[in-house]
């Protein structure tokens, strides 16, 4: 939300510096992000001056140039080398010096002593365009010839200053989305705690000047649902002409990052940061049967809004209607066929208060977000309706002539009236750690328009303006009084609470820093993406039921209706973006949860138990492990890339991983793919993605894929620990196999054969060579296969070593049916 500084001071009279003010106002709960200087022109005109041309000759070297003496009030003329073909003796015209930037654009340009075709130029005489007042660029401007020489130009055209703060909002202030109730608020911290206590009030233009020209142009109103539409105000402007907004009135809006488009856009743009109040302009013409009706439509009704794109209604939309057809979606979006042109004469000016979740769950539905939208869906002021619209129509009959054509027509059927609470002083004076002032209490309330009905010895009991739909408890009563009171006037007493908590072992954040750690040092980034997702990803893979995805009630947009069952779309969008901006070689991972939610016909469950969450780190590697360099071509990542990384990881935090048990895995998300089991328990599963996925993903490459599930992980480190052996003084022996073994016999199974019959002398198991083809059989390969022995007490004795030898063979031929080569 932006806040002029200039535009506070419309309604308080203050002349602190701009940072006081920001302090002051993050001092209350208005927190300031930030603020910048502002100028109505970019730059300011800064270093642009009155000159007067005092000789002016054809260039001696370019037809279409001319070589000028012009006195910018300095001792000596400056000699400026100009293009404009009406420049000429005797003009006043704006000079740009040496050294001043001008931005006809964003970027701007600097003004340098230069020489053009051999004549020197020390500075330039500008257009309208060059200086950021226009888009003429027909020849230089020719200014009033009274005008001073060396006159600034700022000062010529009237250049404002300003300064705009940018305040982060929390949703619950709707009063302070406006500049009348920023003001408000700076009024009751400088009157309770400035220099100049109580000499502060806020004064909103007056409207008490309002007349009604005639009533030649009647709109009837018609509230069909008023708890979707509890007040509708409406008034109609004839004869008015749409024009280009006078200067002051666009500055203001360009200031605060609003872009001017008319004169009737503008005030209703206008009144809404003066306000809070979002306004709608209709063409009264476009009005069928001079009727307006406040109803919800059909469902599935189309409807054309201002951007040309034909919507479907929900039959929960509060559309305003004439007798015909829909006419603009409330408090959102209006029509395309509804709205005011440059040839617009007649207006309807809508001012209403439209129930808060209605409008939320028409923006939400259409993903339509705007001004109007962003206030009404957390509560504009009721009470404000009328002189909204009375301002708004007094400012078109100023600006845009016309005729006031229509009495104030104020439905209100369902009226909203202030909240009243009650505050026990004690329970304040507890919550807040101090006593303050009673006195000082009522002067607070007073200044934020809350009323004082009652009060005693021990309790307040006030009224609450309507514009702070926020404040309904005697907890929002004190917070009010606090903000304003101020927090860090609070003496808090100077002594240390504290006490120990007990922390589970292992910790989990170390555990997952001592992961990341391994994982960023060996060339992975970590990606964090969003919990929400799509809720029709569980279309693209038989793994996820829709009727398990949790379901978002009021999603953001359709694309984050449900938070995720799976981490792998996350990912793979990861990889899609980075793939479409050249980055094809990618290692990734994140740790996150995913959620599911038992169906609703489980039974036997509460319906909380139903709902589950789950940890889990997901490692995603596509591409190239190693880039086309001089010393070799390029390799590919592959399944192994993978494996050995997850493996890395089990040992990393002391996991014996013959003790991983791999099986094949049934995931449709996978081409192929393992699953790795810790007992009984799945730890982790691994593989290529489906080629059919990553179609549908729009990635034309392999991506290798796997999932830590992190709960399991944790549980698993809670019941062992690590312990440290030294190293054996003793030798390592090394013995080789060659098996010849059936296609479907996997090392890993080789493994644990060898483990079981190899005894604890044995160490180590590797497989360093695979054949298949010339002299093996269809439907065999051959496998060569190290073995590590070594004991801790002494060197291992040669029968030692073939009795262990013989037992494992012994157990592959018995277990796996394979045969020893010679």
């Amino acid at each position: 939300m932006k806040i002029s500084y200039n535009w506070l001071r419309n309604y308080i009279k203050i002349n602190k510096p701009p940072q006081e003010v920001s302090d002051w106002l993050t001092n209350s709960g208005l927190e300031i992000e930030g603020f910048e200087k502002a100028e109505s022109v970019k730059g300011g005109l800064e270093g642009v001056v009155v000159g007067e041309v005092l000789t002016c000759e054809k260039h001696p070297n370019a037809e279409k140039l001319s070589v000028a003496t012009v006195d910018i009030g300095k001792d000596e003329p400056a000699k400026i080398v100009c293009g404009a073909p009406n420049v000429d003796k005797g003009q006043k015209v704006p000079v740009a010096k040496v050294g001043t930037t001008l931005y006809p654009n964003e970027k701007g340009f600097e003004i340098k002593k230069t020489k053009i075709r051999g004549e020197t130029s020390e500075g330039m005489i500008c257009a309208e365009d060059e200086l950021g007042l226009g888009s003429s660029h027909d020849g230089i401007m020719v200014l009033d010839p009274e005008t001073p020489v060396g006159t600034p130009a700022k000062e010529y055209f009237n250049i404002e200053e300003d300064y705009v703060f940018e305040i982060e909002l929390t949703p619950n202030r709707t009063d302070a989305m406006s500049h009348i109730g920023v003001a408000k608020d700076l009024a009751a911290i400088i009157n309770n705690f400035g220099k100049e206590k109580g000499n502060y009030e806020v004064k909103i233009p007056d409207v008490s000047g309002f007349t009604i020209d005639d009533e030649s142009l009647p709109i009837d109103i018609r509230i069909e649902d008023d708890k979707a539409c509890p007040r509708y105000s409406g008034i109609t402007v004839s004869d008015i002409k749409v024009s280009e907004s006078p200067d002051w009135l666009k500055n203001k809006l360009n200031t605060i990052g609003v872009r001017p488009i008319n004169l009737l856009v503008d005030i209703s743009n206008y009144v809404l940061f003066e306000t809070g109040q979002p306004l709608h302009f209709f063409d009264a013409d476009a009005i069928k049967g001079n009727r307006v009706i406040i109803k919800k439509q059909e469902e599935g009704t189309p409807f054309t809004t201002l951007d040309e794109i034909e919507r479907k209604l929900s039959s929960e939309d509060l559309m305003i209607c004439n007798e015909q057809e829909p006419m603009c979606m409330a408090g959102v979006f209006g029509g395309m066929n509804s709205g005011v042109t440059e040839k617009t004469e007649r207006i309807f000016i809508e001012s209403a208060y439209f129930d808060p979740p209605t409008i939320r769950k028409t923006s939400k539905r259409h993903g339509l977000q705007t001004d109007a939208s962003f206030r009404f869906e957390r509560g504009a002021d009721p009470s404000v309706t009328v002189y909204a619209l009375k301002r708004a129509a007094m400012l078109i009959k100023e600006l845009a002539g016309g005729r006031i054509s229509s009495q104030v027509v104020d439905e209100y059927p369902r009226q909203i009236a202030p909240k009243k609470v009650k505050v026990d002083y004690r329970h304040m004076d507890s919550i807040i750690g101090e006593k303050i002032e009673r006195p000082k209490i009522r002067n607070i309330l007073n200044d934020l328009d809350i009323k004082i009905l009652r009060e005693t010895e021990k309790e307040l009991w006030v009224e609450v303006p309507t514009n702070r739909a926020d404040v309904t408890r005697e907890a929002d009563i004190i917070e009010e009084i606090l903000r304003i009171y101020g927090y860090n006037n609070i003496e808090f007493e100077e002594h240390l609470s504290t006490s120990l908590s007990y922390i589970s072992q292992p910790e989990p954040d170390k555990v997952r820093n001592l992961v990341s750690d391994y994982l960023s040092s060996n060339g992975f980034f970590e990606i964090m993406n969003n919990s929400l997702t799509r809720a029709d990803y569980t279309n693209y893979t038989q793994d996820f039921e829709e009727e398990n995805s949790v379901i978002i009630l009021n999603p953001l947009s359709k694309e984050l209706n449900a938070l995720r069952q799976t981490m792998v779309f996350g990912g793979l969008e990861s990889i899609n973006y980075n793939i479409n901006r050249r980055r094809e070689s990618l290692q990734l991972y994140e740790f996150g949860y995913v959620y599911h939610k038992d169906p609703d016909n489980h039974k036997g469950k509460a319906p909380l138990d139903r709902y589950h969450e789950k940890q889990q780190l997901a490692l995603f590697i596509t591409g190239m492990k190693q880039p086309e360099s001089w010393q070799g071509a390029s390799v590919k990542s592959d399944f192994f890339d993978l494996k050995r990384n997850i493996f890395n990881i089990f040992l990393r935090l002391g996991f014996d991983t013959t003790q991983l048990k791999l099986i094949p895995s049934e995931s449709d998300v996978y081409q192929e793919g393992l699953d790795i089991n810790y007992g009984k328990k799945r730890i982790a599963s691994m593989g290529k993605v489906n080629n059919s996925l990553l179609k549908k993903m729009d990635i034309p490459q392999d991506v290798f894929y796997g999932i830590i599930e992190w709960d399991v992980v944790f549980e698993s480190l809670s019941q062992h620990r690590i312990t440290y052996r030294p190293m054996s003084k003793y030798p390592e022996v090394r013995r080789d196999l060659a098996l010849l073994l059936n296609e479907n016999v996997t090392f890993h199974k080789l493994e644990q054969v060898a483990f079981q019959y190899g005894g604890d002398y044995l160490k180590e198991v590797n497989l360093f060579d695979i054949y298949r083809g010339e002299n093996i059989a269809k439907g065999k390969k051959s496998y060569a296969l190290s073995f590590i022995l070594q004991r801790e007490d002494r060197t291992l004795k040669d029968k030692e070593i073939d009795k262990i030898m013989n037992k494992i063979m012994k157990g592959y031929e018995k277990q796996v049916a394979a045969e020893i080569r010679k």
